[in-house]
C-alpha cells in the first residue's frame, strides 16, 4: 500500500485490496472512500467487493467512482468533502494512482484555502496538481 497524507485526516492511495483493509482499520482509519469505477478493474475489487470486506472489518465505506466526466462536477466535489468531514479521525480515499482522490479533495478546498497552499499541500503528499491551477482559480471566486 502507498497511503499518502494530504491534511491530517484526509488520505489518498492508488488501488487497494481486500486484504489490505484490516491493515488500514489497524492504522486507525474509520472510513474508507472508492472514487474508482468498477469499469476500470477486475470484479475481486468492485466496490461490493470492498464494501463487504470494509465492514467485515469495522470499516465504513462509501463509493463514489470518479472518471474524467464526474470529477468536477459540483455535486461529487460537496458528497467528497461531506464523506471526508464526517468520516472520522483519519479517511482513506483511493482511485488508480491517488490522483482523482487528491483533486477533487483540492476542488473542495477552492474558496477556502489559497490556491498557492491546496497546490502545495497536494505536492507534499506526492501529487503535482499544477493543471488545475485555472480551475481552482475559477472555483476560488464563486
Amino acid at each position: 500500500m502507498d497511503i499518502r497524507q494530504i491534511t491530517p485526516n484526509y488520505f489518498v492511495s492508488p488501488q487497494i485490496d481486500p486484504s489490505d483493509l484490516p491493515m488500514i482499520k489497524e492504522a486507525g482509519f474509520s472510513t474508507v472512500i472508492c472514487n474508482r469505477p468498477d469499469a476500470e478493474i477486475p470484479p475481486s475489487h468492485h466496490a461490493s467487493v470492498m464494501a463487504t470486506a470494509a465492514q467485515e472489518t469495522g470499516l465504513a465505506f462509501e463509493v463514489l467512482p470518479l472518471t474524467r466526466d464526474t470529477l468536477m462536477q459540483p455535486e461529487n466535489i460537496a458528497k467528497q468533502g461531506d464523506i471526508a468531514r464526517s468520516g472520522g479521525d483519519k479517511v482513506l480515499a483511493y482511485c488508480a494512482s491517488g490522483t482523482r482522490s487528491t483533486m477533487i479533495w483540492a476542488m473542495g478546498q477552492a474558496g477556502s484555502m489559497p490556491v498557492e497552499k491546496i497546490l502545495q499541500t497536494a505536492a507534499e503528499g506526492g501529487y503535482d496538481l499544477g493543471m488545475l491551477t485555472p480551475i481552482l482559480k475559477t472555483l476560488s471566486i464563486r
